[in-house]
């Protein structure tokens, strides 16, 4: 028997083994079970067709629709309905994996033509016909013997490879079918195809089965389903607002980085300009990191593989490296992949005391990651990025006061910047896998701490998610909303209780009962990395940044060759003021000149013709306000010190 308990106040209940959770739906006595699609059980999704787990008291939380997870499960099965539309037009069509992805959901196809925009209509026109005929999704689940033979039948060579080698430790396999389509999946699925609200395909791309470029040539095909028309409108709405703030536009259009080919993919040359916002933003953190009382250090880009298997970040994180270095010597090196290793060196250099605790070392270090070719997206996922990087070194009872410093100095980091909208996800471990380190004591210690901090501080929509931890550590993570309503993660602050034990790197104080004992370890990056950050920050302002970031802060223009030599004596002071300034003196029309500089986003612009020249003031325009009038020079410059000063945003 099966012993239920329906949280959070529901009925106690009793199955006979192997109930599904369709089972539990019929026995209880809920007017709006018919939104019921699924269950949160044990930690783990599970859709109304899968069997329950059997042995002791199960707890259930029911997933509705209109929630989040039933969102998810939503668009898994929207895109089963796309592969079986897909199967139906282009017979012969190879199957490979269908997931979920934010704010929609792909399928990977090995298609006898290629697929196009223009078939768009026709798969969507299928697609309605099947969602009409509201087909239920039925679960098997098959020995693995008999589920290779199914496969084999099916014609589907992806899938049977995929059971020999992904799968290989399986005995039992799931499948879902609906009408004559089944598919290799472990779900889940809404009930029926019924369930699914509105749809639309966005996109098709090329893809490599298993993501190796060695390996088939596939079709992705992209799309979105949301529970309603209104919402699917909206999110094409944000998308095509997303299209004209794209940083790799934008950035290209204002001159603010690069990516060479001969330099490598996923490696950001920074222009001129773009490097001026780098500055400005280095700067900022620096002054605040100076004055929160950390302790700035540099640490090389390379370092012996031996550091980082210390470490754990080899081989956990193998397959995201650069390949080792070998040396003529037999000797490893590792382009760096985490700067916290070479930290904790600069902590062990020396023997420490518990007065000098917390000690707070800080870099803008430089790091790199081999990420796949077909995952690289301009400046937000690169190759190689800086980090607003920190590591306190703590003892346990400073750890609550140092964790909540460093959640505050996100909070304000992200605040100056108007990023002001976002969520808190506490990163927990998940106890079944087998990628964590360290003790259950040591983990719980760790997760209960923080949580607390948080839970005190009252950080807006704080979540726990079991899987999210680092694998030292749990963490807490900023997950921002921008101004056209996409969220970003940003800043994280992590606990490790584990980098400093005996059994990685045996880090020591002496405490003040002169014996020695092991401190706590915090990481921190309000910005994470630089390229992705500054990525974001293109998009959220659209290339019209706050003037104390602006590359350019102020144009002056003439409006006559009679006005330059007094054009130029203003462009001069401002310079001179601290402020970046541009003088166009070209013998073109005044409109033209003010188009240009709005298009290149400058926040104030300085127009100088024969009056403001006798009277020796300055006509201002700002590039959202307009016309500003005209002011003395010494009033227009306190102005924009103000304004840098305070750090206003547009």
């Amino acid at each position: 028997m099966i012993k239920l308990r329906i949280l959070p106040d529901g009925p106690a209940l009793e199955l006979p083994a192997g109930s599904s959770l369709a089972e539990v739906v019929r026995r209880i006595p809920d007017a709006g079970k018919e939104d019921i699609w699924g269950a949160k059980v044990e930690g783990k999704v599970l859709d109304l067709a899968t069997p329950l787990p059997d042995g002791g008291t199960v707890e259930i939380q029911w997933i509705r629709k209109g929630d989040n997870l039933a969102l998810e499960m939503m668009r898994h099965s929207c895109a089963h309905v796309m592969a079986r539309a897909v199967m139906r037009l282009f017979p012969g069509v190879q199957l490979a994996f269908g997931p979920t992805v934010e704010d929609g959901f792909y399928y990977d196809f090995l298609t006898p033509r290629p697929l196009s925009e223009e078939d768009f209509s026709a798969i969507e026109a299928e697609m309605a016909r099947l969602i009409a005929a509201d087909e239920p999704f039925e679960r098997i689940e098959l020995p693995r013997e008999e589920a290779l033979a199914l496969c084999r039948d099916l014609g589907q060579r992806f899938k049977v490879e995929h059971i020999e080698e992904g799968l290989k430790d399986q005995t039992v396999l799931s499948f879902y079918r609906q009408g004559e389509f089944i598919d290799l999946c472990s779900g889940p699925h809404v009930p029926s195809a019924g369930k699914i609200g509105a749809f639309k395909l966005l996109s098709v791309a090329g893809a490599y089965w298993k993501g190796d470029a060695s390996r088939e040539q596939l079709q992705r095909l992209y799309g979105t389903a949301w529970f309603t028309e209104e919402e699917l409108q909206g999110y094409l709405r944000r998308l095509e607002e997303a299209k004209k703030r794209d940083h790799r536009v934008v950035g290209r259009r204002l001159e603010l980085f690069l990516i060479d080919p001969a330099v490598g993919p996923g490696l950001v040359l920074w222009l001129p300009k773009g490097a001026i916002i780098r500055r400005e933003l280095e700067n900022f953190i620096y002054q605040e990191l100076i004055r929160r009382g950390y302790q700035p250090v540099y640490t090389p880009h390379i370092g012996r593989v031996f550091l980082y298997e210390t470490s754990g970040h080899f081989p956990y994180y193998a397959d995201s490296q650069f390949p080792p270095m070998q040396l003529a010597d037999g000797e490893r090196y590792l382009l760096k992949p985490m700067n916290c290793p070479h930290h904790v060196m600069i902590y062990k250099s020396k023997p420490r005391s518990y007065r000098e605790l917390p000690l707070r070392l800080a870099e803008l270090g430089t790091v790199y990651r081999f990420e796949q070719s077909g995952e690289l997206s301009g400046m937000t996922r690169v190759r190689g990025f800086t980090q607003d990087d920190a590591h306190i070194f703590c003892t346990e009872d400073q750890v609550a006061d140092e964790f909540r410093a460093c959640v505050e100095m996100t909070q304000y980091v992200l605040g100056i910047l108007g990023l002001t909208e976002y969520r808190v996800r506490l990163g927990f471990r998940d106890p079944t896998s087998k990628k964590y380190v360290g003790s259950d004591e040591t983990w719980a210690k760790a997760e209960a701490a923080l949580e607390r901090v948080c839970r005190e501080m009252g950080l807006p929509n704080l979540s726990v998610e079991r899987g999210e931890a680092a694998f030292y550590g749990p963490k807490a993570d900023f997950l921002v909303t921008d101004c056209i309503g996409r969220e970003w993660q940003l800043g994280t602050v992590q606990l490790d209780y584990n980098l400093p034990s005996p059994q990685r790197f045996n880090l020591q104080y002496i405490g003040p009962d002169n014996a020695p004992h092991t401190p706590v370890m915090i990481h921190r990056a309000p910005f994470g990395s630089l390229e992705r950050f500054v990525g974001i920050l293109i998009e959220h302002f659209a290339g019209a940044f706050p003037l104390w970031l602006s590359p350019e802060q102020v144009r002056v223009m003439t409006v006559s060759e009679q006005a330059e030599s007094y054009a130029r004596e203003v462009a001069a002071k401002l310079a001179s003021a601290g402020l970046r300034v541009q003088g166009d003196y070209r013998p073109e029309k005044i409109s033209s000149k003010i188009r240009d500089a709005q298009l290149e986003q400058i926040p104030y612009m300085v127009v100088i013709g024969r009056k403001e020249a006798d009277a020796g003031t300055v006509a201002v325009r700002h590039r959202r306000r307009g016309d500003l009038g005209t002011m003395s020079l010494d009033n227009f410059i306190d102005q924009l010190r103000e304004e840098i000063q305070t750090k206003a945003l547009p």
